[in-house]
C-alpha cells in the first residue's frame, strides 16, 4: 500500500537511499494509521485527509490558491469532522515522532558501536584523527535490510571526534593534550541537568505511556521481521500478530482523549518528571559511568575515572515558585518525600533481587570478620528478621545480611510515608537508614567481602553506582523566587518592627546595601516565630524555613541552591542572605551557610549589569567569606594554612544563572545570544580576579527562541574559560520527552553534553578573544536589537496583531501547567506575558518570529558597507568561530520551519475587517525580514536550500512541513468560528452558531496539540 501522505516524487526527495529502513518503518506505521482511521471514521475521512494533503505544494508550503481551496473544503466540515481531521493529523505526527526517535536511537547505537570498534582496534599510538574531519551524520549504506544497513554503516561511515567518549579521548591523545590537564579536569567534572515543569510539554502522561508501548511493539516487530524474512526460530505468524497488537494499541490511543482533563497540580508535574527516572534514568545512569571509565582506560589507562556522580540531576518541579502560587512550602516538602519514596522503592526491589542472586554458602566460600560482626549487631537490632530467617539463611551470610538491609529500607520507606502525610512516624525507634550514605556503607562492605574472596556482582555494582548518584533524594531541589518578593517581604517585616525611618522599598540601592550589610553582621533575629504578616510575606518566610527542615531531614544535598529571578542589584542577593540567616541557613558570626544564593540575570539590561553586581558582591568581606567557607577559612587562606573546612558548600564557587527566554523576548535572538556570550566572558574574568570558580547555569528552553537547539554545539560555542569542567543546564518541556524517553537516546544525550564540556574546557579556540571580531558582533547585535524592538515595542499595531493573529488566548486555556501563562499583573501586554507562551504562539502560526527576527537586517546593513569583503568575512566566521556558527545554524533550523504563506492565511482569516489593513502592514514587515534573513543565511552557509548541511534534520523538517499545512487550515477555521461565537454582535452565517463555545474551543485546542507535535519545538 502506498503512503497516504507522500507522493513517489516527494518520497524520493525526502529519503536518501541510506534511509530506506526509516522509509519502510514509516510506511508500516502509515498503513496502520490509515487502517485505524478507516475502522474508526470510515473511508470518507481517509479521502478527506488525502484531499487536504494534496492541497500542499511539493515543498510542503501553503500557497494562496491552495489556501482558498482548503478554506472552502474545511468550511463545509461540521465540528465533528473538523475535530476528527485535526486528531488524525495530530496522531500522525506523534507516530512519526516515535519512528524518528526509535530510528535515531538505532543510529546512535550503531555509531557508538562503530566508534568503539574503531578505537579498540588501534592502540593509542596509532590513532589517526584529523581535526578538520567532516562530520557526516548520515550513514552511507545502500541496503534495505536493517542488519545490512547497520553493518554497512559500521564498515564505511567515517569516525568523527564528535559526541562520544570513544572518539573524544583518542582525539585528545592525537592533539597531545597533557594527561595531567585531563586528570585535573576529570577530578572536578560536574555536569548537572535540571528538570523543570515549564508548560511546553503538551502531551498527556497517558499518551506517553501508549507511545512507549508502540515503541516496544515496533522494536519487537523489527526483531521478528529483520527486513529479510523472519528471525531464525520465529514463527511466520508472530510478525503478523505484533502488527495486529500495534493496530489495537493505536486504536486504543485514538479513543483516548489527548487533552488534559484538568489543570495539573504541582504534584502531578512531579510525578511526570519522575516518570523519566523510573522508566529510563535510574537503570541507565550506571551505563554512562561505565562508558566513560571503559573508553578512558583504552586511551589513558593510567588516568583515574571521575566520581560516579559526575553527571547528576536537579529539579525545579515542586520547588520553583516564581510566578506559581501553587508551589507552597508544603508542596516542596511533599516533593522531597515523593522523590525519596520513588528511589527507596527502586532500592528495595534491587535488594530483593540481590537476595535471590547472592546465594553464596559458607561451605564453599570464606567470609571476612567484618561481615560476621555486622550480622551479630544486626541480630540484636532486628531480632524479628533473625527469628524469621536465621534457619533458612544459616549458611548464606550475604542473604541474611541483605535481609537486614531490606528491613531497614522498608522501615525507612514507612517513616517517609508518614512524613509525607505530616504524621508522626510510628516506627521512630525501629532500625532504619537516616541517609543514603549509611545504606551505601553497608553495600560497600558486602562488595568488599565479595572482592576479597575473589567474587564480583554486577547488579551490586550497579546499585552502588545508583546510590552514589541518587542517594535517598533522587535529585537536588532548586528554590527559585522573583526578586521583588523578597524586597516586599522585608518591607513589610521592617514596617511591622518600625526599624527604619522610611519604607524599605523607598531606600536607594546604596542605602539598602548599607543596611543589609550591617544587619548581616549580627545574629539578632528579625522575624518572630509566629508570623503576623500577609500571606505573601509569610509564604516567603516559610519557604526558607522549609529549606531548613528539608536539610535537617534529608541532608544538606537535598536543597543548596536559591535562585533569584529578575536579579538586578547587589541588594537582591543580600536580601535572600538575610532571610536565610533568619531561618538559620546562614550564620553571620562565622560566615558559614548551607545554601548558595544564585542570581539569575535575564533581560539584556540585567545581563549587562551582571558584571558590576558580581564585582560589588565579591568586594563585600561578608560575602567573600561565605564563598570561602567562613571567616576561619578566609584567615587560613591568607596565612596559607589548611584548617578543616567548616562549610558544606563547595569552597570558592559562585553559581550564576543566565536566562535565554526573557533576554530574547526583550531584544531578539541575535542580541540575546551575544549578550549572554559577553556576560559569560566578563563574569569568568571577574571570578578569576577574585580567585573564585564560576559555574554558569544555562536556563535553556526547548525552542531556539528560548536558548534551545543541539546541546553539543551550544556548549562548544561557549566562550574561553567559562566552562572549566562545570556546567548546569535546564531540561524543559518537550526536551524531556525527546531526549529521555528511550534509553540509548538518553545515554547519547548525556554523553554528548559531557564530551562537549570536556572538549570546550581543554580545547579552547581563542576566536572569542579576537577583538575586531567582537566589535563586528557588537555592531550586528545592536542593529538586530534596534530592528527587533522597532517591531515589538515601537510598532503601535503589533500587540493587537499578536493577540488577534496568534492563538495566544486559546493557548492560555490549555490545561498543561500548574503555572499561569502571565505574570501576576495579569495585564494583556507583552511585559506580563511569559516567554514560553510567547514562543509557543509564534510556533503555531509557523512564523517562529523570536528565533530569527532582526538577524537579516543586521547582516544586510553590515554587507552594504563592503559587499564582497564582508560576505567573505561572515563566511569565514561561520567556518571558524563556533559562536557565530551556532547562531547561524540555529537561525537556519527555525527558518526552515517557517511558512509565510500559512502565516499570511492566519493574518487574512483571523483579522477583524477593520484591522486587516493595519495588520497587513505588520505582516509585510515580518515577511520582508524573513525573506531577507533566509537569503543571507543561505549566502553565508553557501547552501542552495536551508539545512543542506544537515540532511537528517532537513528530512525531518520536510517530513512534517507538508502535513502541518492542512492542520493549520483547520486551526484557523476553528479559531475563526470560536472567536465569532464569542462576539455577541456577530451576525455572520448559520455555520458559526450551530456549535457551542465549548465544542469549538475543544477543536481549537486539539489543533494546538497537533501542530505542537508536528513542530516538535513548541516553547
Amino acid at each position: 500500500m502506498g503512503s497516504l501522505l507522500y507522493s513517489s516524487s516527494q518520497t524520493a526527495d525526502i529519503y536518501p537511499v541510506s534511509e530506506l529502513f526509516l522509509r519502510h518503518r514509516l510506511q508500516v506505521v502509515e498503513e496502520l494509521w490509515e487502517s485505524v482511521l478507516r475502522q474508526e471514521c470510515g473511508q470518507n475521512m481517509v479521502e478527506l485527509l488525502r484531499q487536504l494533503r494534496d492541497l500542499c505544494s511539493p515543498e510542503g508550503q501553503a500557497t494562496n490558491d491552495q489556501a482558498s481551496s482548503a478554506v472552502k473544503l474545511i468550511e463545509q466540515l461540521n465540528i465533528n469532522e473538523a475535530i476528527r481531521a485535526a486528531r488524525a493529523f495530530a496522531l500522525y505526527f506523534q507516530l512519526i515522532n516515535i519512528i524518528e526517535q526509535e530510528y535515531e536511537q538505532r543510529q546512535q547505537l550503531s555509531r557508538y558501536e562503530a566508534e568503539t570498534e574503531e578505537i579498540e582496534s588501534e592502540r593509542p599510538a596509532n590513532v589517526n584523527y584529523s581535526s578538520n574531519q567532516r562530520e557526516d551524520d548520515a550513514p552511507v549504506s545502500k541496503g534495505i535490510a536493517a542488519e545490512f544497513l547497520r553493518k554497512n554503516y559500521v564498515e564505511k561511515a567515517p569516525v568523527k571526534p564528535k559526541g562520544t567518549f570513544a572518539a573524544l579521548f583518542p582525539y585528545l591523545f592525537k592533539l597531545n593534550v597533557p594527561p595531567q590537564q585531563i586528570q585535573r579536569l576529570i577530578a572536578h567534572l560536574d555536569v548537572r541537568l535540571v528538570f523543570t515543569a515549564h508548560p511546553t510539554e503538551i502531551v498527556r502522561h497517558t499518551i506517553r505511556d501508549k507511545q512507549r508501548q508502540v515503541v516496544q511493539l515496533l522494536q519487537k516487530l523489527d526483531a521478528l521481521e529483520n527486513h529479510s524474512g523472519t528471525t531464525p526460530g520465529a514463527y511466520p505468524w508472530e510478525a503478523a500478530d505484533v502488527r495486529e497488537q500495534l493496530l489495537e494499541e493505536i486504536r486504543l490511543w485514538w479513543r483516548t482523549d489527548e487533552l488534559h482533563q484538568f489543570k495539573p497540580t504541582v504534584l502531578d508535574e512531579v510525578d511526570y518528571a519522575l516518570h523519566y527516572f523510573q522508566e529510563v534514568l535510574f537503570d541507565g545512569i550506571p551505563q554512562l559511568y561505565k562508558r566513560f571509565k571503559h573508553t578512558l582506560s583504552n586511551t589513558f589507562p593510567w588516568l583515574e575515572p571521575p566520581s560516579k556522580n559526575f553527571c547528576s540531576f536537579g529539579s525545579w518541579v515542586g520547588s520553583d515558585r516564581d510566578g506559581n502560587p501553587s508551589v507552597t512550602p508544603e508542596i516542596t516538602w511533599q516533593t522531597a518525600c515523593y522523590q525519596r519514596k520513588m528511589v527507596l522503592g527502586r532500592y528495595i526491589q534491587s535488594v530483593k533481587n540481590l537476595i535471590e542472586l547472592l546465594s553464596v554458602s559458607m561451605h564453599w566460600s570464606d567470609v571476612l570478620p567484618d561481615l560476621l560482626e555486622s550480622l551479630e549487631a544486626d541480630q540484636s537490632q532486628l531480632s524479628e528478621v533473625y527469628d524469621a530467617l536465621a534457619l533458612r539463611y544459616r549458611q548464606e551470610p550475604y542473604r541474611l545480611k541483605l535481609a537486614y538491609v531490606l528491613k531497614r529500607l522498608e522501615n525507612t520507606r514507612d517513616r517517609n510515608l508518614a512524613l509525607y502525610n505530616r504524621e508522626t512516624p510510628t516506627n521512630q525507634d525501629s532500625p532504619l537508614y537516616r541517609s543514603g550514605a549509611d545504606f551505601l556503607a553497608e553495600l560497600r562492605m558486602i562488595q568488599r567481602n565479595l572482592t576479597e574472596t575473589g567474587l564480583s556482582c554486577r547488579e551490586l555494582e550497579n546499585l552502588i553506582c545508583q546510590v552514589e548518584i541518587f542517594g535517598f533524594n533522587l535529585t537536588q531541589l532548586d528554590i527559585r523566587q522573583e526578586s521583588s518578593r523578597h524586597a516586599d517581604a522585608l518591607n513589610e517585616i521592617l514596617e511591622y518592627l518600625q526599624l527604619l525611618p522610611q519604607p524599605y522599598n523607598d531606600l536607594s540601592e546604596e542605602q539598602r546595601v548599607a543596611w543589609l550589610t550591617g544587619e548581616l553582621q549580627t545574629r539578632r533575629p528579625l522575624i518572630p516565630a509566629e508570623l503576623p504578616f500577609s500571606e505573601k510575606t509569610n509564604d516567603v518566610i516559610e519557604t526558607f524555613r522549609v529549606v531548613r527542615s528539608l536539610q535537617q531531614e534529608f541532608g544538606l544535598n537535598i536543597c543548596q541552591t536559591y535562585i533569584i529571578s529578575m536579579c538586578r542589584d547587589v541588594s537582591d542577593v543580600l536580601e535572600v542572605l538575610l532571610l536565610a540567616k533568619e531561618a538559620r541557613l546562614f550564620d553571620p558570626a562565622i560566615a558559614v551557610g548551607t545554601i548558595q544564593v544564585v542570581p539569575l540575570f535575564e533581560t539584556v539590561e540585567d545581563l549587562q549589569r551582571s558584571r558590576s553586581v558580581m564585582r560589588n558582591l565579591f568586594e563585600l568581606p561578608l560575602y567573600n567569606a561565605l564563598l570561602a567557607g567562613g571567616y576561619e577559612q578566609t584567615k587560613a587562606d591568607n596565612e596559607n594554612s589548611s584548617p578543616p573546612a567548616s562549610s558544606p558548600l563547595t569552597p570558592n564557587l559562585q553559581e550564576v544563572m543566565l536566562g535565554y527566554s526573557d533576554s530574547n523576548k526583550d531584544s531578539g535572538f541575535l542580541s540575546s545570544n551575544w549578550e549572554i556570550h559577553k556576560a559569560q566572558k566578563s563574569l569568568q574574568q571577574i571570578a578569576e580576579n577574585y580567585n573564585l570558580n564560576l559555574r554558569i547555569f544555562h536556563g535553556r528552553g526547548g525552542s531556539v527562541g528560548r536558548g534551545g537547539g543541539p546541546a553539543y554545539e551550544a556548549i562548544l560555542a561557549q566562550p574561553g574559560h567559562s566552562i572549566n569542567g562545570r556546567i548546569k543546564i535546564t531540561e524543559q518541556g518537550e526536551v524531556l520527552a525527546s531526549k529521555y524517553s528511550l534509553l540509548d537516546l538518553a545515554l547519547y544525550h548525556m554523553e554528548t553534553i559531557t564530551t562537549a564540556v570536556i572538549q570546550a574546557s581543554l580545547l579552547r579556540t581563542g576566536f572569542d578573544d579576537i577583538e575586531p571580531w567582537n566589535e563586528i558582533m557588537e555592531e550586528l547585535a545592536a542593529r538586530s536589537r534596534q530592528h527587533y524592538r522597532a517591531l515589538i515595542y515601537e510598532q503601535p499595531d503589533f500587540v493587537d496583531f499578536f493577540h488577534e493573529v496568534t492563538p495566544i488566548e486559546e493557548i492560555s486555556q490549555l490545561q498543561i501547567s500548574s503555572r499561569p501563562a502571565r505574570r501576576p499583573s495579569g495585564k494583556k501586554d507583552l511585559s506580563s506575558l511569559r516567554a514560553i507562551p510567547w514562543v509557543f504562539s509564534w510556533t503555531q502560526t509557523r512564523i517562529l518570529l523570536p528565533s530569527w527576527y532582526g538577524v537579516g537586517t543586521a547582516l544586510q546593513e553590515f554587507l552594504n558597507e563592503e559587499p564582497e569583503e564582508h560576505l567573505k568575512l561572515l563566511r569565514y566566521f561561520y567556518v571558524k568561530w563556533p559562536f557565530f556558527k551556532m547562531v547561524i545554524s540555529k537561525a537556519e533550523m527555525t527558518l526552515a520551519k517557517v511558512d509565510m504563506q500559512m502565516a499570511h492565511h492566519y493574518v487574512q482569516e483571523l483579522s477583524k475587517p477593520e484591522d486587516k489593513l493595519r495588520f497587513a502592514k505588520v505582516f509585510d514587515q515580518i515577511a520582508s525580514e524573513f525573506y531577507l534573513t533566509r537569503d543571507l543565511v543561505l549566502k553565508i552557509t553557501d547552501h542552495n536550500r536551508l539545512l543542506d548541511g544537515d540532511p537528517v534534520l532537513q528530512r525531518s523538517v520536510q517530513l512534517r512541513n507538508g502535513t502541518i499545512v492542512p492542520l493549520g487550515f483547520i486551526q484557523v477555521s476553528l479559531l475563526k468560528r470560536l472567536r465569532q461565537s464569542q462576539n455577541t454582535t456577530a451576525t455572520s452565517g448559520v455555520i458559526h452558531s450551530r456549535y457551542s463555545k465549548g465544542e469549538l474551543l475543544r477543536g481549537a485546542l486539539l489543533t494546538i496539540n497537533g501542530i505542537a507535535a508536528g513542530m516538535r519545538n513548541t516553547g
